[in-house]
């Protein structure tokens, strides 16, 4: 019995990790953030990268403990949440497949750009607290911890990952996880449209 438990524990861990990672979608930062800092040293740029993970961490922790709060203070459901936060996540996979850019500004800092809109944006926080409703908020924290993990990797070793992939492999790779965000968008506005019916 306890290694049934342990063993769905590790799947709803892996499934959820990678739909974080998928979301926050570091790939698709990479690029990004070495045009923002490239004016930066070494350091420098991987301080910027230490401050945009912590900063998307934070901002990750607190809508895993308190989004279903702040749904329940304005008075919406999370049938609501679920489409109107999918129609958001649809909207990110377009920018993402068709390279347009419908809400990211370029002229703030680099971290602070990277940090939010880009890895904490709309979908994160949606996916965050559809999740946590569905998982539960210890679940979410140490899947959210384990794929801010690995974005913290790639943005720390961004430079290196350019060179050795090439960036038409990186844009290659962003464009299939905006599809797979595409699909998962779907998912959510289907769940909302089945919980209201």
């Amino acid at each position: 019995m306890n290694l049934d438990l342990n063993v769905d524990m590790i799947s709803i861990l892996i499934h959820t990790s990678s739909l974080l990672f998928f979301v926050f979608d570091p790939f698709a930062s990479i690029p990004i953030f070495i045009t923002l800092t490239k004016d930066l040293d070494k350091n420098e740029r991987k301080k910027s990268a230490n401050r945009a993970v912590m900063v998307a961490g934070i901002l990750f922790i607190l809508f895993v403990l308190f989004g279903n709060a702040l749904l329940s203070f304005f008075g919406i459901s999370l049938a609501s949440f679920k489409i109107a936060g999918g129609l958001v996540l649809l909207l990110m996979s377009l920018e993402i497949i068709l390279g347009i850019n419908m809400t990211r500004s370029q002229s703030e800092v680099g971290w602070v750009v990277i940090a939010t809109p880009i890895l904490t944006g709309p979908g994160v926080i949606t996916t965050a607290i559809v999740l946590t409703s569905k998982y539960g908020c210890a679940t979410i924290l140490v899947s959210g911890a384990i794929a801010l993990l690995l974005t913290w990797i790639l943005l720390r070793k961004s430079e290196l990952l350019i060179q050795l992939v090439g960036k038409t492999v990186i844009d290659i790779f962003s464009k299939v996880i905006g599809l797979l965000i595409g699909a998962l968008a779907v998912e959510f506005v289907m769940d909302g449209i089945v919980e209201f019916l």
